[in-house]
C-alpha cells in the first residue's frame, strides 16, 4: 500500500473496527490511538465511585451518565473516551457516541497527567453542548473543575476552580448535581 493510500478514518469505520478489539482506543486525527490500561487500585476505585454516583443521582432524569467505554467526539475525526460522563442528548442504545455531552470526568494517571489536564481539557471545550470538566487527581483529594458560563452559549467563557480537601463539593450547575468529594475519595485513605 502506498502512503498516498492511507487516509483517516471515518467515525463509522472506526466505530465497526473498534466493536472487534478487545481493547478500548480513541481516534486521533482520523486515526485509532490505544489507550491507557493497568490502571492503579486508586485510579479505579475514583472511576467507580463517580460513576456510581453519577448512576445513583441521575435515575429518573433526563440525562444519564457515562462510562469510560462512551466516546465524546471533541472535533471531526477526534473521539475521545473520559473516564466518566453525563450525556443529555438522545439516547441510542446502539449507538457509540455521547449526543450532547454536558459534563465529563477525567481521572489522572501518572503516564497521561499533562496531556489530560492540557490538551483533553482544551479539546473537551470545543464541544458545543459541554458545560463542565471536572479533572480529578487521585493521590489526595483535588479536584479541578472547569465550566462554561451561565449564558448557555457554545462559545462562552470558561473559569476554573480547583477544590483541595475531602470537605469539598463539586456543584454541576448545567445538571443541577453536587458531588461531594468524600464521595468520589470514598475507601481512599491520605494520611501521610
Amino acid at each position: 500500500m502506498s502512503l498516498l493510500e492511507i487516509q483517516p478514518w471515518t467515525l463509522g469505520e472506526f466505530f465497526a473496527w473498534q466493536e472487534l478489539q478487545d481493547e478500548r482506543y480513541e481516534l486521533v486525527n482520523g486515526f485509532p490511538a490505544k489507550m491507557m490500561t493497568g490502571a492503579s487500585n486508586r485510579h479505579d476505585v475514583v472511576t467507580a465511585n463517580i460513576q456510581g454516583q453519577l448512576w445513583e443521582k441521575l435515575k429518573g432524569k433526563t440525562c444519564r451518565h457515562f462510562t469510560g467505554d462512551g466516546a465524546v467526539e471533541t472535533f471531526p475525526g477526534q473521539i475521545r473516551r473520559p473516564d466518566a460522563g453525563i450525556d443529555c442528548g438522545a439516547f441510542d442504545p446502539d449507538g457509540y457516541l455521547a449526543a450532547e455531552p454536558v459534563v465529563v470526568f477525567e481521572v489522572l494517571s501518572p503516564s497521561t497527567r499533562d496531556f489530560d489536564r492540557l490538551r483533553k481539557v482544551e479539546e473537551y471545550k470545543r464541544v458545543a453542548a459541554m458545560r463542565h470538566i471536572v479533572v480529578v487527581e487521585p493521590t489526595r483529594p483535588q479536584v479541578l473543575v472547569w465550566s462554561r458560563d451561565e449564558t448557555g452559549r457554545s462559545d462562552g467563557e470558561w473559569t476554573a476552580e480547583e477544590m483541595i480537601g475531602i470537605d469539598r463539593v463539586i456543584r454541576l450547575h448545567a445538571v443541577a448535581l453536587e458531588l461531594p468529594l468524600a464521595e468520589i475519595y470514598d475507601r481512599l485513605d491520605f494520611k501521610a
